[in-house]
């Protein structure tokens, strides 16, 4: 970092477009770049060209009208994002003297969390109004993608990746449900395990948290699923289900209070609720701002069932 900064002195260039070049890395779009700074498009382009004349070589291209970063501009953009993370780590321990007045969290959740981590991001946010709060709500690969580019503080989600150095801890239960149409007749549904294998499943895509421990719990119960379709997010899944196409396998918090005012039922039998738990991670590299920190310990003081 300090041989970066040596360097970087006598390209003289601003923190402002350091963040813009952090911008335009993180969504590859200088439009989208100059909303995130909140400057025109034209405003945006000048001074990524001022970096690049700064810097003595072009730091992005335009493939068919996408950017996409040179080798020299990612490496920009993350010594950009090491820069600028420091420093807004100094700003919130400086603000920390004085309470948690002021300061930034940014928290990416997949797409299941939904139904819970508004509400609890809002709590904090009525806490603590000084704070400026982000929350991404992206489906898994979504979230695997900024987990890797340290893009927020701490991450939402069930299923956590191996091989990666993280700080992982439980907070509440995910169970998993096995859920039908409610036809206002039970007699045509599965009762045991062997009933269930010949059944078809509607089931989220493949890489979802949700799917990957499906599928570990059907094989661990000898079940090869009939999958009739895969879709993208619970609504769809309890949509199909409701409408007869098959069984479902969704998230306890996707589920109304009563399953029946949306035409399902939740079906009891061996094997299920399929056991799971909402994890809370960030990289074992990364120091938790005083912000983020507060927030993490709040995740944890609602820990449910765990």
């Amino acid at each position: 970092l300090l041989v970066f900064l040596y360097w970087l002195k006598p390209m003289n260039l601003t923190f402002k477009q350091l963040r813009l070049v952090r911008a335009l890395a993180e969504t590859g779009s200088v439009s989208r770049a100059a909303d995130r700074m909140h400057i025109t498009q034209p405003t945006a382009s000048d001074q990524l060209k001022d970096v690049a004349s700064a810097v003595g070589f072009p730091i992005y291209h335009l493939v068919s009208r996408r950017v996409q970063m040179t080798e020299l501009g990612l490496e920009l953009a993350a010594a950009a994002g090491d820069i600028i993370d420091r420093l807004e780590e100094f700003e919130q321990v400086r603000d920390q003297v004085a309470g948690l007045s002021r300061g930034r969290l940014k928290v990416a959740a997949v797409s299941t969390a939904k139904y819970f981590i508004p509400r609890w991001v809002g709590a904090f946010c009525e806490e603590f109004p000084g704070i400026e709060v982000s929350l991404q709500i992206l489906n898994r690969d979504g979230v695997l993608a900024r987990l890797k580019q340290h893009a927020d503080d701490l991450y939402v989600m069930s299923m956590p990746p191996s091989g990666m150095a993280l700080s992982d801890q439980v907070f509440m239960k995910n169970d998993l449900v096995l859920i039908a149409p409610n036809t206002g007749s039970m007699k045509d549904l599965p009762a045991t395990l062997g009933e269930l294998a010949k059944q078809r499943f509607i089931l989220r895509e493949q890489g979802s948290g949700t799917r990957m421990a499906v599928e570990q719990a059907f094989a661990a119960l000898n079940i090869r699923p009939d999958i009739r379709m895969e879709l993208g997010s619970n609504e769809a899944v309890k949509e199909a289900v409701a409408a007869g196409l098959g069984l479902g396998v969704v998230s306890q918090h996707a589920l109304p209070p009563n399953p029946a005012d949306g035409g399902l039922v939740q079906l009891e039998i061996s094997g299920f609720p399929i056991q799971s738990a909402w994890h809370v991670v960030y990289p074992k590299s990364r120091r938790l701002s005083p912000v983020a920190k507060r927030f993490h310990q709040q995740l944890l003081a609602r820990s449910v069932g765990v």
